[in-house]
């Protein structure tokens, strides 16, 4: 049975479109375009988002969370991605007002697409060595590069892991091309999902080692960054704003992706602010799940008036204690895991009331649905 619902007069309607309405179990979204109000289902196929805050181009209305289209009259994609499509409710004008009806004259089309790249899940089987994953965070000139302190340092540790008989993978940011974070959480919290929606539609985009990495790869991860004015490199900031999808999946699904994973830290540069810059590592990554060593990072400088970096460079090539340092991180990260990996069921029961509670989106208002 249909039922025609009155939104409200004319006047008043045109000075809210775009706007939104709860009719019966659907949410709808209404817009003026070509003369004519338009109204079709508030939800976007792809995550949820609120269709009526998004902007209108033409008659497709682009979704404010990850730019999927819809036109306003059709309820369909644009060329190419016509085969999706969002309920369309027909609307009327009347002498005392504008109705909407429903059920939807046209139901909700859903195609399940498939990301552009999958994340792999590289199962581990027991017994097997342990993975420590080395993340370079320093950027320099490919035509004319320079000696890294840290890079060298996080190298040292790498030897010491293979010496080990760890499985290793190297990581160097700036080798990858990857893109900013775009601020999806800015947006609502729900719109900064996991996989990063960045990942899913952007083949091109190079950040995935990093994510199959931390989340599906390494028990022992070590980030190693410069100092740069007091602060971590600039690619370590690009790195980890992307990380955002994976420590807002506690936040808002209950669901902790890094379990049982130990980090540890190495920080070089020729000013001082070490232990600020510590603070901020430890925080972030205990965010998201990793546990730390006893004494989890190892670091150098040679203070905030040392200005011959020449001569900074020359005492890391040079320092056996700082070698050996890096052996000794690397060898308390990789014992720890060894105690927590004997101790998993343990280590998990915290990780569990850690969590928050999920706050998820209720599922789409529409219940007619054909799936192609």
């Amino acid at each position: 049975m249909t039922t025609w619902h009155r939104l409200g007069d004319r006047t008043e309607l045109m000075s809210r479109v775009p706007c939104s309405f709860k009719l019966d179990r659907w949410s709808i979204a209404l817009f003026f375009y070509d003369g004519k109000f338009r109204a079709i289902g508030n939800s976007c196929n792809h995550k949820g988002g609120p269709l009526c805050d998004g902007r209108l181009r033409g008659e497709f209305i682009m979704c404010p969370w990850h730019a999927w289209e819809y036109s306003v009259i059709t309820g369909k994609g644009p060329e190419g991605y016509d085969e999706e499509q969002v309920p369309v409710f027909a609307v009327e004008e009347r002498a005392d007002g504008v109705y909407a009806q429903t059920p939807p004259a046209m139901p909700r089309k859903l195609v399940k697409h498939m990301p552009s790249h999958l994340l792999e899940e590289h199962p581990k089987t027991a017994g097997a060595a342990p993975r420590v994953l080395c993340v370079s965070t320093t950027a320099m000139d490919d035509v004319n590069p320079r000696y890294s302190t840290s890079d060298a340092l996080l190298e040292h540790a790498l030897e010491q892991a293979k010496r080990r008989n760890a499985d290793t993978q190297y990581v160097k940011l700036r080798d990858l091309k990857f893109r900013h974070c775009e601020g999806n959480y800015s947006k609502a919290s729900h719109a900064c999902t996991w996989p990063c929606a960045i990942t899913e539609r952007d083949p091109d985009d190079q950040l995935t080692i990093v994510y199959e990495g931390l989340v599906h790869w390494a028990d022992v991860v070590l980030i190693a960054t410069p100092i740069r004015w007091g602060n971590a490199s600039s690619l370590y900031y690009k790195m980890i704003e992307r990380l955002n999808c994976v420590q807002n999946q506690i936040t808002i699904h209950d669901k902790v992706l890094i379990r049982n994973k130990v980090a540890a830290f190495i920080i070089t540069g020729g000013q001082d602010n070490i232990q600020a810059v510590a603070g901020g590592m430890l925080t972030f990554w205990s965010e998201l799940g990793f546990v730390f060593p006893p004494f989890p990072f190892i670091a150098h400088s040679r203070g905030w008036d040392a200005e011959d970096m020449q001569n900074n460079v020359r005492q890391v090539r040079a320092s056996e204690p700082l070698r050996e340092a890096s052996y000794e991180l690397l060898d308390r990260a990789l014992d720890f895991w060894t105690i927590i990996d004997q101790h998993k069921a343990e280590m998990d029961k915290p990780m569990e009331r850690a969590g928050r509670k999920a706050n998820t989106l209720p599922e789409p208002e529409e219940i007619e649905e054909i799936t192609v």
